[in-house]
């Protein structure tokens, strides 16, 4: 697999400003445009600081990383599966909620002995 250029911390901010009406409460959704690049940029992020092979985060439709170290997932679906919306993900992701609150409110769907990211979040703060 290619190695992805990394997201600088300014690309990360840029492309999740873009958004941030819209996590505070606006009621229009961005463009999807400018939803897909704050939802990958942070999960990219999320694959540089937290490298690893071990839990998938799946933002559906738009990104999905492996990150956390540990054993090797290669074939079939992983044992460690984090799936949530891409609003829910980029309130994780600038600490607009805490991972307890998302997983208690049913936001999150994590399964497996690892699939708990609270520690590794959030990625910045607006």
């Amino acid at each position: 697999m290619p190695s992805r250029k990394p997201v600088t911390a300014e690309e990360l901010r840029a492309a999740v400003a873009a958004v941030v009406p819209w996590l505070a409460g606006g009621a229009e959704q961005p463009p999807r445009p400018a939803l897909a690049a704050a939802v990958r940029a942070s999960l990219r992020t999320l694959e540089q600081d937290v490298p690893g092979h071990t839990v998938e985060v799946r933002v559906p439709p738009f990104a999905a990383v492996q990150c956390v170290a540990g054993p090797r997932h290669t074939r079939g679906t992983p044992p460690n599966v984090v799936e949530m919306d891409p609003r829910t993900w980029l309130d994780l992701a600038t600490g607009r909620t805490t991972w307890d609150d998302a997983v208690a409110a049913g936001r999150v769907s994590a399964s497996g002995s690892r699939a708990h990211l609270g520690e590794h979040l959030p990625l910045l703060r607006l």
